[in-house]
């Protein structure tokens, strides 16, 4: 008999990461996959039977679960959320940012700014009601141009399949449209104070990172560099076959990985294990990842 106490889920999936004069609070929305998704049968490159001994000997889920994480950036002069998560687009067990938010004491209101890191559902799907309308009545939305030009192509629309597909792209096209009159596009460079774009695309043509600086200190919110950490660290030619364009995607994944053991720069990712925040080494002919460790102070 379990303790009549015993908790039936986790406290709010909030957690803090300080460097420099900023705090980024990584916020999840849930976790995505079976039995909706298995995503092994969306690996390529990589034989499943592979990938899931990768999997277990790492002592991740068989068939995989991915976190769905959204970022919070207290900057000097304004609150800047990175992606929306998925609102209600997969059920249950996601789009659970709006409470954390709440956790947090932060309103929709209070969000000044959206980075976008690409407009997947994953990413999206929090930032419009069922109505159509934005959940963040005040929030200007940085979009890559190639991003929202791509979605709002209508050979996009007419080429995706009836079903999940056809619902990806509408979601697109819905939040582009609730946020038409205060989006900015943008290609690259210093997009706010200390904030810079990093294009990263593959995934979807205008995927694209976020640098945060601050005090000599970085932080790069890589977006989807990497769905599942268990496998595409040591294998970065693992593509998924929802990339855009695959090659060009395990080229950018490789070359995100190279700059981010190079430079010693802490990243976070979209689909990282929560909190998500850590370092990229070189293992073997890949790489691997060290989780940033828990600190009970901030600054």
């Amino acid at each position: 008999m379990p303790h009549p106490k015993q908790p039936t889920r986790q406290t709010p999936g909030v957690h803090h990461f300080a460097f420099g004069d900023i705090v980024v609070t990584a916020l999840n929305d849930g976790m995505l996959g079976a039995p909706m998704l298995d995503f092994f049968d969306f690996v390529t490159n990589v034989p499943r039977r592979e990938a899931e001994a990768m999997h277990r000997a790492a002592f991740l889920a068989v068939p995989p679960r991915l976190a769905v994480n959204c970022y919070l950036v207290y900057l000097a002069d304004r609150l800047v959320l990175i992606d929306g998560g998925c609102g209600a687009v997969f059920g249950p067990s996601l789009g659970r940012l709006a409470g954390n938010l709440a956790a947090l004491g932060v309103n929709p209101a209070d969000i000044d700014t959206v980075l976008v890191t690409h407009l997947h559902p994953d990413h999206v799907g929090g930032l419009v009601d069922a109505g159509g309308q934005a959940v963040f009545p005040n929030a200007e939305l940085v979009v890559h141009a190639v991003e929202s030009a791509y979605w709002s192509d209508p050979a996009v629309l007419a080429a995706a399949p009836e079903g999940q597909e056809q619902q990806a792209v509408r979601l697109s096209l819905a939040t582009i449209a609730a946020y038409r009159d205060r989006t900015r596009s943008v290609t690259g460079g210093e997009v706010l104070g200390g904030v810079t774009a990093v294009p990263a695309p593959g995934h979807t043509p205008g995927h694209t990172g976020w640098l945060i600086a601050s005090g000599g200190d970085g932080l790069l919110v890589w977006g989807d560099i990497v769905h599942l950490p268990g496998l595409q660290f040591a294998r970065p030619d693992a593509g998924m076959a929802f990339d855009v364009d695959g090659a060009l995607a395990i080229a950018t994944r490789r070359r995100i990985l190279d700059m981010a053991a190079t430079d010693r720069l802490c990243v976070a990712g979209m689909h990282m294990d929560f909190p998500g925040f850590g370092h990229v080494v070189r293992a073997g002919s890949g790489y691997a990842f060290i989780g940033e460790p828990w600190n009970g102070e901030l600054g």
